[in-house]
């Protein structure tokens, strides 16, 4: 009797629920990549059904916009139904580093519509946010090649391993799927991540069990959010990492 009325009190929730669980916008694209050379990078905002009014800013990946050079325009706007809005990210021209790309973050909120007062109604209001990648004017490097920028390395300490990645590249690089496999064992490093330029990162590993026959996989998400492969090989050495050949993509 119990397990009946928990299963049909969910089935009212999810009825409640669903109405306004879905979003009624999408993005043109799932990162922007600002141009330094530009004064301003784009994105457009496609809506469905029904009317909708949206919120956009930019913060700095800690929800706080307050020292960021940038203004999205317009910050408020209603879209008609089947309707599109042009979002503009515009740079003062000063105030970020030139020598590394620098990354931030894309809100794009919708405001719910006022509803009837009726009782056991939700509403939820749906954000979507993406990065902002600003690469200044006279940038060196390619962040297409940036990948093979990335220099793998083994630690051994009190019997554990840890893998090391250090980007020797301007460029920010998105990584998903992080997997070391040895014979027959394989684990999973990360899910997804992201090397900043010049950064360095460790990884704790779970298992030990690597050799001069180890091989390291990821995936690269690019500019069009595209996904690429690619490999490193790994030595194994004691008491000391060693920097390992540029990944090679498959």
């Amino acid at each position: 009797m119990l397990g009946r009325s928990l299963l049909i009190f969910l089935g009212v929730v999810a009825t409640l629920i669903t109405p306004f669980a879905s979003a009624s916008i999408s993005l043109s694209s799932t990162r922007v990549i600002f141009d330094g050379t530009k004064k301003e990078a784009n994105i457009t905002v496609r809506n469905g059904d029904q009317s909708i009014l949206i919120q956009s800013w930019l913060d700095a990946g800690n929800n706080n916009s307050d020292n960021l050079p940038f203004a999205v325009t317009p910050p408020l706007v209603r879209i008609s139904s089947k309707q599109q809005q042009l979002l503009r990210i515009i740079y003062e021209g000063r105030g970020m580093p030139s020598d590394k790309e620098s990354v931030m973050w894309l809100n794009v909120q919708e405001i719910p519509h006022t509803t009837s007062t009726e009782i056991n109604t939700l509403q939820l209001a749906i954000r979507q946010r993406i990065k902002v990648f600003f690469r200044p004017e006279g940038l060196a490097g390619d962040a297409a090649k940036a990948p093979e920028q990335l220099y793998w390395s083994l630690r051994n300490s009190s019997e554990k391993q840890t893998l090391i990645v250090t980007n020797k590249s301007n460029y920010h690089v998105s990584l998903a799927d992080l997997k070391l496999a040895s014979g027959d064992l394989t684990e999973v490093v990360t899910d997804s991540t992201m090397i900043k330029p010049g950064e360095t990162r460790s990884f704790p590993l779970k298992k030990t069990v690597i050799d001069s026959a180890s091989r390291l996989t990821f995936l690269v998400i690019n500019d069009y959010g595209a996904q690429q492969d690619f490999e490193a090989q790994l030595d194994k050495l004691e008491n000391h990492a060693k920097r390992n050949k540029t990944p090679v993509k498959k």
